[in-house]
């Protein structure tokens, strides 16, 4: 737990949260500021500043778990839809640097805006882009 984290402190329950569940690894609470009613994040216990900074095992849970809670939510909620939304970088859009991942339900009407304008991609870029990434990934 790194000592001057506000979500490290919520995921190890230094700080009360309303918690929708809970492991070793993880906390889910409902976010005070929601975009939407249900709005929650998922938080790992354990300290890293973004997805890069992440363990694999743990990065490995928060897709099933964001699907678990998410499923239940929908139920619930009866909303109209799902955004799984995770930022990496002021630039990105994130504002507290401890992964978190937003689980946002969707309703018809809503203000939630998650949206952006389509571009036109450069298209001999994005192949040589494309190369030179396979090769370093595989």
């Amino acid at each position: 737990m790194k000592e001057d984290c506000i979500f490290c402190k919520i995921a190890n329950g230094v700080f009360g949260s309303y918690t929708l569940y809970e492991d070793n690894d993880f906390r889910v609470i409902f976010d005070i500021g929601p975009a939407t009613v249900g709005h929650a994040l998922i938080l790992p216990k354990q300290h890293a500043k973004n997805l890069f900074e992440l363990s694999d095992e743990v990065a490995a849970k928060v897709l099933p778990l964001a699907k678990r809670v998410g499923a239940v939510l929908m139920e619930e909620l009866h909303c109209d839809g799902m955004n799984l939304v995770q930022n990496n970088g002021e630039t990105a859009g994130q504002t507290v640097f401890h992964f978190h991942m937003h689980i946002i339900p969707r309703y018809e009407g809503d203000r939630a805006n998650i949206t952006w304008t389509p571009g036109e991609p450069d298209k001999e870029k994005l192949e040589a882009l494309a190369k030179k990434i396979q090769e370093i990934v595989q």
